[in-house]
């Protein structure tokens, strides 16, 4: 058994707090940054279409995760509570909003720079796979979004919850790693535009439905964790898509 006693707060700077958690959110931005630039060329973008796209894509991924999680996943939560809606640095936002958020970004600019929209998800969806992998491990040293009870090992005692728990968020990491690479691989096979963004959401929504099993359900719908949910109509329409590429 493992206790966990990480303090998510790097530093405090007059009362403001520097948390982990945002800092994977700065890097991860700036990652996409530099390496949608380091491809631009591919894409017929300029410097400065990039620079307006990364700093569109941060906004629409940031309102798209933390709309779906207000919506979907708290609500009762955050309309009780109002002003804890734009407090993100507390956590609490869900990566299919995240997801969701970005497409509908990259599409509207994509439509308006005249940029093929699936030639520039093909490019960020590696340094999102990566970025994905950080962000669980800051939930993990945020200590949320914890598994359920547990007497394996390496469960976790966290802070607040009763019970020794799965780690799940270190599962999460793990297997968003393991999508990492996967895209890395097939990034140099000769797949039509737009292979490589369904195989990025079919695979990352196959390996969180079986990851949900692990972990304590927030909000259920259908008798599913919404994760799950979201997760099984991602794998119904990235099927679809897929199949249509051949």
């Amino acid at each position: 058994m493992f206790v966990h006693n990480i303090n998510p707060v790097l530093f405090s700077i007059f009362g403001l707090e520097i948390r982990y958690y945002g800092l994977v959110y700065v890097l991860g931005f700036l990652v996409g940054l530099w390496y949608l630039m380091i491809n631009r060329e591919i894409l017929g973008m300029s410097k400065d279409e990039v620079y307006d796209f990364i700093f569109y894509f941060m906004i629409g991924g940031i309102l798209g995760a933390r709309l779906f999680e207000v919506l979907f996943y708290n609500p009762g939560y955050y309309f009780s509570n109002l002003s804890q809606i734009i407090a993100i640095w507390n956590g609490g936002m869900s990566i299919h909003g995240g997801i969701t958020g970005g497409i509908i970004v990259s599409l509207l600019f994509s439509h308006m720079k005249g940029i093929k929209f699936y030639k520039l998800v093909d490019i960020l969806v590696i340094p999102l796979a990566f970025f994905l992998f950080l962000g669980r491990i800051m939930n993990y040293v945020n200590g949320e979004l914890v598994g359920k009870i547990t007497n394996l090992s390496w469960c976790v005692k966290f802070k607040n919850y009763d019970g020794c728990r799965h780690p799940s968020q270190i599962y999460e990491a793990f297997k968003n790693l393991i999508l990492f690479f996967v895209l890395l691989y097939f990034k140099n096979k000769k797949l039509r535009d737009g292979a490589l963004f369904w195989i990025f959401i079919i695979l990352y929504s196959v390996l969180r439905f079986f990851v949900e099993f692990f972990k304590e359900p927030i909000a259920l719908y259908l008798g599913l964790p919404l994760g799950q949910l979201f997760s099984l109509i991602l794998i119904i329409v990235g099927v679809y898509f897929l199949w249509s590429k051949k």
